[in-house]
């Protein structure tokens, strides 16, 4: 990949005070499961304490390693270009080098396939389709060039196997605009709604984070679910992109839903909230600054509110 496309321009938002970031509130274009229904309980994709996040002292992050207990994630669309709507084709394949072809559904589906760029400005969370010989597809379409990394969320079907979430690099070709993460703040404003975050996300030790959803001044109380939850949370740390999926704690369909999870390490994430809502799912974001443990200023949702944000393409 070519050097300059994975220049960051964030490093500064790293020494950022703690706080929450306005969110960049987006519109995804995944294919939604027809039997979405809410779960009971909610988990992280590979189980763990609470919520599903395990302790950064026993689990290494996800999505750091392209290679994890006998799978690879093999991306045969390693470069796109910007703007232009490209169809992404990668595989995941076991130790004989044969592609996978019987997974697990978590939440629906067999694979969660989460696209951002390094800079944590774009996200995507796509659900591409399978073909019989084991090669994943989807298509598209993102406006900023610049480098990118890719997820892979599943759980093989095979005896004995776990849930993993492997990482490889993708290059968006085009003229590349380097973006600092927002200002901090604890709202996102995303196609009239309003998200609110408070609680705290902690390093090495559970938190719950809450984040409530709002329009035109009133509760949203009928959120529907998506992917059998009311709502999904994606945390990427800044700097490697170390990757934390979590789903809610059990609750209603609205306004608040909460999750519990474990910061593998202090440090700055990009919290992306997915809720469903009138038949359309958003994505609201926000920064957090995570302090060292045994700070006790660590996790603490602070700041003002954020301006208004985009939409996906």
């Amino acid at each position: 990949m070519n050097n300059a496309l994975r220049i960051t321009a964030f490093a500064a938002a790293l020494a950022a005070t703690f706080g929450t970031a306005y969110g960049v509130g987006r519109g995804v274009d995944p294919l939604v499961a027809a039997e979405d229904r809410p779960a009971q309980q909610h988990g992280g994709h590979g189980g763990g304490e609470e919520g599903g996040a395990k302790p950064a002292a026993d689990h290494a992050p996800g999505g750091l390693q392209i290679s994890e207990d006998g799978y690879t994630l093999d991306l045969a669309t390693p470069t796109v270009r910007a703007g232009a709507r490209t169809e992404i084709r990668f595989a995941v394949k076991d130790d004989s080098g044969r592609k996978v072809t019987a997974y697990q559904r978590e939440h629906g589906k067999e694979l969660h396939f989460i696209l951002a760029s390094t800079d944590l400005t774009q996200y995507r969370h796509l659900h591409p389709v399978r073909a019989a010989d084991g090669t994943w597809s989807t298509p598209v379409d993102l406006p900023e060039a610049g480098g990118y990394r890719v997820f892979a969320d599943f759980t093989p079907a095979a005896a004995g196997a776990g849930n993993l979430t492997l990482g490889a690099d993708l290059a968006v070709s085009g003229a590349y605009r380097p973006a600092a993460l927002p200002a901090p703040g604890t709202t996102a404003e995303v196609d009239g709604y309003r998200v609110a975050l408070g609680g705290e996300l902690r390093a090495g030790r559970s938190g719950e984070l809450k984040l409530s959803v709002s329009r035109n001044g009133r509760p949203v109380t009928d959120l529907q679910p998506y992917l059998g939850a009311y709502g999904h949370l994606v945390a990427l740390r800044s700097g490697d992109l170390a990757y934390l999926h979590v789903h809610p704690n059990e609750g209603g369909p609205g306004p608040e839903v909460s999750f519990t999870a474990t910061a593998p390490s202090a440090g700055t994430y990009r919290l992306f909230l997915d809720f469903k809502h009138e038949g359309k799912v958003r994505t609201a974001a926000f920064t957090v600054r995570v302090a060292e443990p045994g700070n006790d200023d660590g996790g603490h949702q602070e700041g003002g509110a954020g301006a208004p944000a985009g939409h996906a393409h």
